[in-house]
Formats: C-alpha cells, structure tokens, sequence
C-alpha cells in the first residue's frame, strides 16, 4: 500500500495537526475542580466499605448464582468521595482527562508519580494515586452490556449460564491477556487471570480464539 512506510499516527488525525488536550479545550469549556489523593493505607477499607455497598444494591440481591455476585463485585469500579482522601490541587476540567494518565496534572511533592485512579464527572472531581502499582489502578473484571456486544462469529456467540476462555485485550496495541468471559442476564463479564491497569468504560474490549488468533467478538466495557 501507498502507505506502508508512512508513520503510525497517534493522535486523532481528522482534526488536523492539534494536541488532543487542546482541541478539547477549544471545544469544551475549562472547569476548575479539585485533585484528591487517595492514599494507599486508606484503600483496602475504602475498597471493603464499597464492595458492603454492591451487597446491598438491588442488582446484587437479586442475582443468585453465586459466581455471579463475586463479578459483580470485580467489575464495578469504586465510586470515591472527598473525604476519602485529600485535596492536594486544582484541575482545569474532568472531561480533560482520563484513567491511568499521569501528565498534565502539574501536582508536585511525591516521591513517585500521581496516576488518575478514578474521574467523577458529576462532581468535576480527580481521584489519583501515587505510583504505578497503586491498588486503585487494576481491577480482575469487567462489564459489558448486552446491547454494547458484537460477535464477529455469530455462529458461536454465547448464550446466559456459558463461559469461555479466550485471549482478550482492552486497549490498542496490549499484549493479549488471559481471561474467561461469563454471559449472564446482567451482560457479559470479562474475568481476567491478572488483574488490569486503567479499565476505562467507553473504550473496546476485543476477545481472540487462543489457538489460531482469531477475532471471536469485541464490545463497549460499560464498568
């Protein structure tokens, strides 16, 4: 092809030669909100007083297969408040960032970098965590709603109780992880061997055959 030997472009080239960041601010009013660092020996408890939350939802009591309820619990990500942390700085906007990033923050006074570990865009709020192996990073699952599912092999697609183990990734370019996936009436959970830095609903998770590679299925996470 004409171009082969052209470089790999990285941004988002129908706009034109702009950093992503300033094309959003072109298009999206600045907003100032706060930066909370959650602290590492805070998170185990922040972690067990959700994970009591997701037991008393609806969604949980009324799900009764137990192996069912331990996904629920993998896969919702935590919802943080303020005082579970501290406010260290200000931000120019939520909708400016996103999970796992560590540049643009300008948060000095760490040993070790800030991560994004969680953006609550209701609040206009920034959680981070220093570090890369910081527990607020990973999570073992993830959610896919039904609707948000395509089976490139529809003559294999998986019906509710079934599950499966296939090679996934969950961003462009990741080396393909071990996972199994479960359908069930709530969608279709990916449960993964290791668990996995920045899950980021909105973006595609894709499923492969282990054996020859092939692309089985992709969808929406949802959480």
């Amino acid at each position: 092809l004409p171009s082969a030997d052209k470089k790999d472009s990285q941004g988002i080239c129908f706009v034109g030669k702009v950093d992503l960041p300033v094309f959003l601010q072109q298009k999206l009013k600045p907003k100032e909100g706060n930066v909370v660092e959650i602290f590492e020996s805070d998170f185990f408890t922040i972690n067990n007083n959700f994970i009591e939350k997701i037991k008393d939802s609806e969604i949980y009591k009324t799900t009764e297969n137990p192996e069912e309820k331990e996904l629920l619990i993998k896969s919702i990500p935590i919802t943080y408040n303020e005082s579970d942390g501290k406010v260290i700085g200000k931000h120019i906007g939520v909708q400016y960032y996103t999970l796992g990033q560590r540049h643009g923050l300008n948060i000095g006074g760490h040993k070790n970098s800030i991560f994004i570990i969680s953006t609550d865009i209701n609040n206009n709020t920034i959680y981070v965590g220093e570090g890369q192996n910081h527990p607020g990073l990973y999570r073992e699952a993830l959610c896919i709603k039904d609707s948000d599912i395509h089976w490139v092999r529809s003559d294999i697609k998986m019906i509710n109780g079934e599950s499966r183990d296939y090679l996934v990734r969950i961003r462009y370019r990741q080396k393909l992880q071990e996972a199994t996936l479960y359908k069930t009436k709530n969608g279709l959970f990916i449960k993964f061997k290791q668990a996995q830095r920045s899950i980021t609903p909105g973006q595609f998770a894709a499923w492969y055959d282990e054996n020859n590679l092939e692309l089985i299925g992709s969808g929406v996470i949802d959480k």
